[in-house]
C-alpha cells in the first residue's frame, strides 16, 4: 500500500450540494474510503492510525489502540466478504498483522501500545479491556471466515476462555471492565456498564454467523440475558448505561441517563439474534426499545432535524442537545431491519443523507460530533468510527434502500 498522504482533505471531489444519498453512498465507497485507508494507514509503523484531525492529517501518530484496529479488522474482513475486492484484503491484512503485539496474554490484549510494537509508559494502557475483547473476537471472525490460510479458532477460544475467567465477575456473572479489578463491589471500582455485555453479545453473534458452531449461539444468548437482566429499565423498555459498583441504581442524572445509539444498536442486535434462530421473544424487547427512541430521541426540527440526540433521560425530562456521528449509524441499522419488513425506508435514507451533509460535506475526513447549528464539538475523525459508518451503509445496502457496488 502506498505511503500516507500528508496534506490536503482526504478526496477533493464530494457530491454537490443537490446529489441525493445514492450519491453519497457512491462517493464513500468510491472515493472516500480508499482516500481513508491511504491517509490512515502509517506505512513506516503496524497498523492504522488511530484518528485524524480536523484538516485530515494522523494524529497520535506514537500510539495505537486494539480497539482501532480490532474494529479495523473486522470493517475491512466484512467488506472483502461481500466484494472480494482486493483492497479490502490488503488493509483487513495490515489490521490483523498488528494484532499480535497487543497479546499480554494468550486470548488477552493490553489496550495500547506504541508505534513500534511495545507497551507504552501509561499503566492503563497495560490494562485488557473487556469491551476492548469483544471487538478482538469480532475482528477475528470475520477474519477467518475471509481467510483460509490463518486459523483463528484457537485465538477465539483463547479470548472466550478469558471472557468467562479473568474478566467475568464470579458473584454476578458480570462483566468486569478490565483484568486489574480486584474487588468488582467496591466503591473505588468502575461503575458496572452495559457496553462490554452488549458487544460480547455482537461478537459471539457473529462468531455463529462465521463458524456455524452452535456453541457460539448459546453464548451470545447468555450474554444477552446478562446484559438485560442487570441493565434493562423494565419500566421504559430501556437500556441504563451504567450501575454501581454495589449493583444499585446511580444518583441523579447518571442513572437515569439513556443513549438513544444504544436503544438502538442493542435493537439490532435482538433482532440479528432472532434472524440467525435464536429466542424469538427477544423481537418484542427490541420493538420497546425502538418504541422509546422514535418517541423521544431524534430532534423534531432546525438544523439537525432527523438526528438522533446523544441522550435523553429515561423520564424523558432532560436530553442532550448533542450529535455523535455514532448513534446516527445505529438507527439507520435498526431502521433498515424495519425496511426489509415492510417499512419504506425513508427514515433510513434520511438519516444517511443528513450523515453525509451534516458530518462530512465540507470537511477533510468527518466530524465526530456536531451542536444544534452543525457546528462541530468534536471535530476529530476517529478510525474506530469506521466500524460503525461501513456497517450502517452495507445494512442498508442489504435491505435495499441504496446500492453497494461491490
Amino acid at each position: 500500500m502506498a505511503s500516507a498522504q500528508t496534506n490536503g482533505p482526504i478526496t477533493s471531489r464530494q457530491p454537490n450540494e443537490s446529489a441525493g444519498v445514492q450519491d453519497w453512498v457512491s462517493w464513500f465507497w468510491d472515493d472516500f474510503l480508499p482516500g481513508w485507508t491511504l491517509r490512515a494507514r502509517d506505512p513506516e509503523s503496524i497498523g492504522f492510525f488511530d484518528l485524524l484531525d480536523e484538516a485530515g492529517q494522523p494524529m497520535q501518530p506514537a500510539r495505537r489502540t486494539i480497539l482501532a484496529q480490532a474494529r479495523l479488522l473486522f470493517t475491512f474482513s466484512h467488506l472483502a466478504l461481500m466484494s472480494d475486492n482486493p483492497a479490502y484484503h490488503r488493509a483487513a491484512r495490515i489490521a490483523r498483522a498488528a494484532i499480535p503485539a497487543f497479546r499480554k496474554a494468550p486470548g488477552l490484549y493490553r489496550r495500547a501500545i506504541n508505534a513500534s510494537g511495545e507497551p507504552t509508559d501509561d499503566p492503563v494502557d497495560d490494562l485488557a479491556f473487556s469491551y476492548d475483547l469483544s471487538f478482538v473476537i469480532l475482528g477475528l471472525s470475520a477474519w477467518g471466515r475471509l481467510t483460509q490460510d490463518d486459523n483463528v479458532t484457537p485465538e477465539l477460544d483463547a479470548c472466550w476462555s478469558m471472557v468467562e475467567t479473568v474478566l467475568t465477575d464470579p458473584a454476578t456473572g458480570l462483566m468486569l471492565e478490565h483484568d486489574g479489578i480486584e474487588d468488582p463491589a467496591s466503591a473505588l471500582s468502575p461503575n458496572r456498564a452495559q457496553n462490554p455485555h452488549m458487544h460480547l453479545y455482537e461478537a459471539a453473534l457473529q462468531a455463529f454467523e462465521m463458524t456455524g458452531t452452535p456453541i457460539w449461539l448459546e453464548r451470545a444468548a447468555r450474554m444477552r440475558a446478562k446484559g438485560l437482566e442487570y441493565f434493562l429499565d423494565s419500566d421504559s423498555g430501556t437500556i441504563t448505561e451504567f450501575i454501581a459498583p454495589d449493583l444499585s441504581v446511580l444518583p441523579g442524572c447518571d442513572g437515569a441517563r439513556r443513549e438513544i445509539g444504544h436503544q438502538c444498536e442493542w435493537a439490532w442486535l435482538l433482532f440479528r439474534e432472532v434472524e440467525l434462530g435464536g429466542d424469538p421473544s427477544q423481537r418484542e424487547v427490541a420493538m420497546r426499545m425502538l418504541g422509546f427512541a422514535d418517541r423521544h430521541g431524534f430532534s423534531e426540527g432546525g438544523f439537525m432535524h432527523g438526528a438522533a440526540f446523544d441522550a435523553v433521560s429515561a423520564d424523558v425530562s432532560w436530553r442532550e442537545d448533542r450529535f455523535l456521528l455514532w448513534p446516527q449509524t445505529e438507527a439507520i441499522k435498526a431502521y433498515a431491519v424495519r425496511a426489509t419488513e415492510g417499512d419504506n425506508g425513508e427514515k433510513a435514507q434520511a438519516l444517511a443523507l443528513l450523515i453525509f451533509r451534516r458530518f462530512f460535506a465540507g470537511r477533510a475526513a468527518f466530524a465526530n460530533q456536531l451542536d444544534t447549528k452543525g457546528r462541530a464539538l468534536w471535530p476529530d475523525a476517529l478510525s474506530r468510527l469506521l466500524y460503525h459508518l461501513v456497517l450502517a451503509l452495507t445494512e442498508g445496502a442489504r435491505a435495499g434502500l441504496w446500492r453497494y457496488p461491490g
